[in-house]
């Protein structure tokens, strides 16, 4: 394992706020006692770190999360001589915990948390996030995480979970991506012209729909790019045209959908007679 660190900026939502995502691999750093003003949410995935922490110490291993509170001074370094440690973070503005919980800012009396398949999630939306920032995809999931961070592991009560018209509301918000779909708008403004917070936005939308709107779009993406194949554009020139960040993007969801490249579909329907 060699010493070094990458960060990444998602934007949640088309010209949205930010959010920083950090990949750290490290053998013998150690951080100097620091505090940051957002949440730190982190999943261990090799190695093990020791963290001083409100006057005592959390030793993290593979799988499990870390959430630090807005303030809270802390360190980081190996936690033995040999193995080193590896994790990667998002650094939350605090609004974002709050829209599925009561009583403001959510607090985390455990900073050390055992939950395999939230850090599976949060692990997988890091690693997507950082090889492709896709806003609507950014704000899709990493709110929803959060919200389920705060509701399972902080002291604060959830919200109900009904929304009244959740089948019109994904419809609405479906027909709105759809006839945006290369420029998205953003999932915040919608839930405020629709008089609902975004989490209320993104639960009307995976109850209904099944899947979050990211998901959603970019198999509506895939179903206009095959058209555009089948007529005889290249891959690198359907890509734009549908919203894809470029053809690498494009080839991700292609073959997640269809099992197959553009390429590959492009010279199948250009070969049928």
């Amino acid at each position: 394992m060699t010493e070094q660190a990458r960060w990444t900026r998602a934007r949640l939502g088309h010209g949205g706020p930010p959010l920083d995502l950090l990949t750290a691999d490290f053998r013998r750093h150690t951080y100097a006692p620091h505090a940051h003003e957002e949440y730190t949410v982190g999943v261990c995935v090799g190695g093990c770190e020791v963290i001083d922490y409100r006057g005592g110490h959390i030793r993290t291993g593979p799988g499990t999360i870390v959430v630090l509170d807005p303030g809270e001074m802390h360190t980081g370094g190996p936690g033995n001589a040999t193995d080193g440690y590896a994790y990667r973070a998002l650094y939350a503005e605090p609004s974002l915990l709050t829209d599925g919980i009561l009583g403001g800012l959510p607090y985390f009396r455990e900073p050390l948390l055992d939950d395999p398949e939230l850090a599976m999630a949060l692990r997988r939306s890091h690693t997507e996030l950082t090889s492709c920032p896709d806003p609507l995809e950014a704000e899709s999931v990493l709110p929803w995480l959060l919200t389920a961070l705060a509701r399972r592991h902080s002291t604060a009560r959830p919200t109900s979970d009904v929304i009244p018209g959740a089948g019109a509301i994904a419809l609405t918000v479906r027909d709105r991506l759809a006839d945006e779909l290369t420029a998205p708008p953003p999932l915040a403004g919608l839930a405020a012209e629709l008089g609902l917070s975004r989490y209320q936005l993104l639960r009307a939308f995976r109850t209904t729909m099944g899947i979050p709107p990211y998901a959603w779009l970019a198999q509506y993406r895939v179903t206009r790019a095959r058209a555009l194949l089948a007529s005889g554009l290249r891959p690198a020139e359907v890509a734009p045209l549908v919203g894809f960040a470029d053809q690498a993007h494009l080839t991700r969801w292609f073959r997640r959908v269809l099992g197959v490249t553009p390429a590959q579909y492009r010279n199948s329907v250009q070969d049928t007679p």
